[in-house]
């Protein structure tokens, strides 16, 4: 049974008309000339009759950002719902980059590893989907805005990568296209609150092998500080004709278990650690894999670096279940790159 709290001061504290209480709030936001924040966590405001204090208040509501709310329970909810629990012996993450009604669920089961206190700096390595360059590419922003708050470029190790000579500054305007780093932000927004982070984003080109190996062998001395963390950022298979990739071996059944089982063969090699073998695979059958060069990329750190680091995965998931050559999908899959004790 329902028990409702009626709005018992309304018609004398504040006016009960809705139209009229409407305009007055508005008119007063409005006048604070303040903008929402999602960096504001809470506010102090007074509660006497509007007529007395409803402008005042107005200077602490205008700060709320109803969206950072939303995205901030949406994110909790994913991450408690994976049952896991953070560990400093985790390095670094694969996880998807769709929007997060697609892959956001998928997306936690990578998040939810980190633990936050025994790290200092996050690498993004994210595929290019729209920028065309044969290297990596640094960005020349230095703060990474997210609806959860803003995350500081580590900009002495931006520098530093940049002294090498291998890499590229992209453009602010190809920063922004991007999306695949973008979609990890926020959930490194939301694990971190609370906890100084910085991160350091590279944007992978269409490298080839012999500089995807270059690229693991220049940033696996990263991978020995185990204060640095790597998310990297990738889908899994794009299948259909508006993706050209209809690859079906009908002894798997259903197009969509023909999917999976390919994926998977993509999953298992990538936990060998064996970016050779992993490269092919994606010969050897083309699996639309977008963030495959971040992939190899940190296949080649973890053979170079001193630490003895395994992948695992622990979340597959298809957008759809394709079960004709109309239909269409993209997989998303979660690992996370452990110490092994």
């Amino acid at each position: 049974m329902e028990r409702v709290r009626r709005d018992a001061h309304a018609g004398s504290w504040y006016t009960g008309n809705a139209s009229k209480l409407n305009e007055e709030l508005d008119g007063w936001l409005k006048a604070t000339g303040l903008t929402k924040s999602s960096n504001v966590r809470g506010i102090i405001a007074p509660h006497a009759g509007y007529s007395y204090s409803g402008r005042c208040a107005a200077f602490a509501f205008a700060n709320i950002d109803p969206a950072s709310i939303k995205l901030n329970e949406e994110l909790d909810g994913w991450l408690k719902a994976t049952g896991l629990t953070k560990s400093s012996n985790v390095r670094g993450i694969i996880a998807p980059h769709a929007g997060y009604s697609y892959s956001g669920r998928c997306a936690a089961f990578a998040f939810a590893n980190i633990d936050p206190a025994s790290i200092s700096r996050v690498f993004l390595l994210g595929p290019s989907h729209h920028y065309y360059t044969p290297k990596c590419a640094l960005t020349k922003a230095t703060i990474y805005r997210t609806p959860l708050g803003d995350l500081p470029v580590d900009l002495e190790v931006n520098d530093e990568l940049q002294a090498t000579g291998k890499f590229e500054l992209m453009d602010l305007c190809v920063d922004e296209a991007e999306h695949s780093m973008e979609m990890h932000l926020p959930y490194l927004a939301k694990v971190f609150n609370g906890y100084p982070v910085k991160v350091v984003p590279i944007l992978v080109g269409a490298i080839n092998a012999e500089n995807e190996s270059m690229y693991g062998r220049l940033l696996a001395k990263y991978v020995d500080d185990p204060k640095n963390f790597f998310s990297v950022s990738s889908d899994f298979c794009h299948w259909g004709s508006r993706f050209n990739y209809t690859h079906y071996d009908a002894k798997h059944g259903t197009i969509y278990k023909s999917i999976e089982v390919l994926d998977h063969m993509g999953m298992d090699i990538i936990e060998t650690g064996d970016a050779n073998a992993f490269k092919g695979y994606l010969q050897q059958y083309g699996n639309t894999i977008c963030g495959r060069r971040p992939i190899t990329v940190f296949l080649h750190m973890l053979k170079n670096c001193s630490a003895k680091i395994k992948i695992g995965f622990l979340q597959y998931e298809q957008s759809s279940q394709c079960k004709s050559k109309r239909d269409y999908s993209v997989s998303y899959a979660s690992a996370a790159a452990k110490m092994e004790s």
